[in-house]
Order: structure tokens, then C-alpha cells, then sequence
């Protein structure tokens, strides 16, 4: 239950949190374990549930950044439960320009963050609640998480929901999905996260996460489409709140490594809820965390390489109309190669084929607006979009 203090200031001060999460006194501080835990006991673990108080994407992001950096998770298994306000969440190997709706996140407000796990993109809204099933490495295991969490709908509301193939929380069969996955495995930690779907704006969702973008070739990884259902359309009283509430006692109440119900028994040993303050007061160095997953080398500059092929229509001094091909090669969210390949017509001494053009867009940041500012210099009069080169059925839904 220690983590790792890397700044000599927060060092020199005492830091308490509820029920003893952290206590930062001198020289006493303990570092997150090396060993793999798996000489202790099922019986010697115990687990807390931890709310955080926070509703910004990227605060939450970075706490859970924290804990899989500094928290020894030998003895204590902890289920850290969190919110966002509207905002769309790419993987860690994805594209954000193919996954979302970049006009729609920017006039509605909707924030865009990258994440630390593998997975697909994913929109959270307050109608979202947010887990986040920490354990050594050696202890992960998705399945017995997922199933804490089907068994507490049933114990809750009596709903049958399922973990299909591809590890998603599902109810009415494999095709109304109420929760998807994704994780981060390291050493000595490791983490699974998922997002249950209680009252999402559904009509926010579809817009923010619909694709505008054609044209993009990459090997960065592709969300799945899944059609999806908010648990309140199964029973109208299920609330984030209450919901929250059933899936941390299932936890509680649940053996640590095998899927076994301790009862009252077993939740009077653990630790129990715990409200969080994710500041820097209470986790020495998050803010520096937070300003990563915020900056833009972190939301775009990780983006896996891409290019971008687009049709352009010249129109020339006599009237005639040709069609250009334009490319744009996309490293680190840079714009590092701009060709054109013209038409045998068009091969005069001003231009020559798959030629390097606007120079002085070399070298800056990719956004949607750059084909038309190309386009603008080079004075063509329209930008005919490309058949988008992906599967368009893949709009992403869930992790």
C-alpha cells in the first residue's frame, strides 16, 4: 500500500489520505513491491473500493496512472470507481482523427483524451461509471472481474448479463453491449478498466464518436462497432450511484483471487469505500501525470504514423478541370511529407509527379483543416473526399 516519492519537497511533508492510503512520514516511505505477491495467502488480501472525487477526464486518467506506477498491490487489491464529464477516450494505439468526430467534440464542448491501455474508443458522460480492478501482475485476471460485475446486477436488479468472446459486459444475448474492456499489464502491476453504461446521452455518444475523416491509411488499431443499450433501459431505477453501491460490495464481498461469495463475513475484513481527493496534496507528483494526458504530444503526437490521400479538382487558365491526388505522410501528429501526383496533362515545368509541395506546412500539426489550406495554396477549387480505406461499420462503441 506505498508508492514512490520523486520529489524531494513532497518528501519532506506528511501527506494523510482516508483509511491510511497514503502516510508519507520521513524516511518511512515504502516502495511499490517487487515481488509478484504470490507467496501470500488468498486469505492474508484484502480489498477497498476507492471513489474518486473527481469528474475530469484527464485527472482520473492520471490517478489511475498513479496507482499502476506506485502502489504496492501485494496484500491489497483496490477497485478504483470514477466519472467524467462528456468526453471521448482513444486507446493508446489509435488514431483520435479516425475514431471521432473531431468538428462535433469541438462544438459541443467534448473533451479528447488519450489513455494509457490498449482498446478501442470509447465516450463517457456523467451516465457512465467508470472501474478500474487493480492487482499484481501476477493476480490479473479480466474474466473474474467482469463476472463480480454480473453478479452484482443480478443480486442487485436480477439482470442476466453475460461476458461474451470478446470480454464484453452483454445483456439480451451477444448483441446489446452494456460495457467494454481494455487493460494495462506491467510489471509488477497491472490493471483492467471498464465503463458500464447506465444513462449515457446516446445521441452525443453516436455524434462524438461518428467518422468524418476519409481517406486515412494506418496499421494504428481499429475500433469495433457494437450496438449498445444503457442499463436503465433494462430497469428504470438503476443510477450511477446505486449502481456504484452494488458492484463495490459484490467486490467486497467476493474472495480476492477466486470467484467465491465470503458474504457479510468476508466484507467486515476489508477495507471498504473510500472517498479520494485526487490533488497533489493527496498523490505527490499527479499533477505532473495530468499535464501529460492533456498536452497535445500525448492526445495527437501518439498517434501510430498515417497518411492522408485526398482527390483535389484544378481548374486552369483555359477552363479545363484536371484531378490531383494529394498525400500527406503524418508522423508523431507532424505532417512530414506532402506529394501530389498529377495528371499526364498537367506535366509541365511547374510541376512534376508525386512532387513535394507548400513547404512551409512541412513540419506542422496534422489537423483536418490541413488538406484545405493545401488545397488553398495550390488553388484548387474543391476537395472531393476519397472512399474512406478502413471498415466504416467499425464506429467505435466500446473498448
Amino acid at each position: 500500500m506505498s508508492f514512490v516519492i520523486k520529489n524531494g519537497a513532497a518528501a519532506a511533508r506528511s501527506v494523510r489520505l482516508v483509511g491510511n492510503l497514503i502516510n508519507v512520514c520521513g524516511s518511512s516511505v515504502r516502495c511499490a513491491s517487487t515481488q509478484s505477491g504470490n507467496d501470500i495467502s488468498e486469505d492474508a488480501i484484502r480489498k477497498s473500493v476507492y471513489i474518486s472525487q473527481s469528474t475530469d477526464i484527464f485527472t482520473n486518467l492520471a490517478l489511475e496512472d498513479w496507482f499502476y506506477r506506485n502502489y504496492d498491490f501485494a496484500d491489497n487489491h483496490i477497485l478504483l470507481l470514477w466519472r467524467n464529464e462528456p468526453c471521448v477516450v482513444v486507446g493508446r494505439h489509435q488514431n483520435p482523427w479516425l475514431e471521432s468526430n473531431m468538428a462535433a467534440i469541438d462544438e459541443n464542448g467534448i473533451s479528447l483524451a488519450r489513455r494509457n491501455s490498449g482498446g478501442g474508443t470509447v465516450y463517457h458522460d456523467m451516465g457512465n461509471l467508470n472501474l478500474s480492478f487493480f492487482t499484481p501482475r501476477q493476480r490479473y485476471n479480466r474474466r473474474y472481474n467482469l463476472d463480480v460485475i454480473c453478479r452484482a446486477l443480478y443480486r442487485q436488479w436480477g439482470i442476466k448479463a453475460n461476458v461474451n468472446k470478446r470480454e464484453d459486459v452483454v445483456v439480451d444475448g451477444e448483441f446489446k453491449q452494456v460495457s467494454g474492456s481494455a487493460a494495462k499489464l506491467g510489471r509488477p502491476n497491472a490493471y483492467h478498466h471498464c465503463t458500464l453504461l447506465v444513462n449515457v446521452n446516446k445521441p452525443n455518444l453516436s455524434l462524438a464518436l461518428e467518422k468524418k475523416e476519409k481517406g486515412i491509411t494506418t496499421n494504428a488499431t481499429e475500433s469495433v462497432r457494437s450496438f449498445v443499450k444503457n442499463l436503465t433501459d433494462i430497469n428504470m431505477h438503476i443510477h450511477p450511484d446505486n449502481l456504484l453501491s452494488a458492484i463495490g460490495w459484490e467486490y467486497l464481498r467476493t474472495r480476492a483471487v477466486t470467484l467465491e461469495d465470503g458474504g457479510q463475513d468476508l466484507v467486515q475484513q476489508q477495507k471498504g469505500f473510500q472517498m479520494i481527493n485526487p490533488t497533489e496534496d493527496w498523490f505527490p507528483g499527479i499533477t505532473m501525470l495530468r499535464d501529460e494526458f492533456a498536452s497535445w504530444e500525448w492526445t495527437f503526437g501518439k498517434t501510430p504514423k498515417f497518411s492522408v490521400t485526398q482527390q483535389l479538382e484544378l481548374s486552369t487558365i483555359h477552363g479545363e478541370v484536371h484531378e490531383l491526388t494529394l498525400t500527406l505522410d503524418i508522423e508523431n501528429g507532424i505532417v512530414e511529407e506532402i506529394k501530389m501526383s498529377l495528371p499526364t496533362s498537367l506535366k509541365v515545368a511547374n510541376f512534376r509527379e508525386d512532387a513535394s509541395v507548400v513547404t512551409s506546412l512541412k513540419g506542422s500539426r496534422y489537423s483536418e483543416d490541413t488538406v484545405n489550406r493545401v488545397a488553398k495554396a495550390i488553388g484548387c477549387k474543391k476537395v472531393r473526399q476519397l472512399p474512406q480505406s478502413m471498415n466504416m461499420s467499425n464506429m467505435a462503441a466500446s473498448q
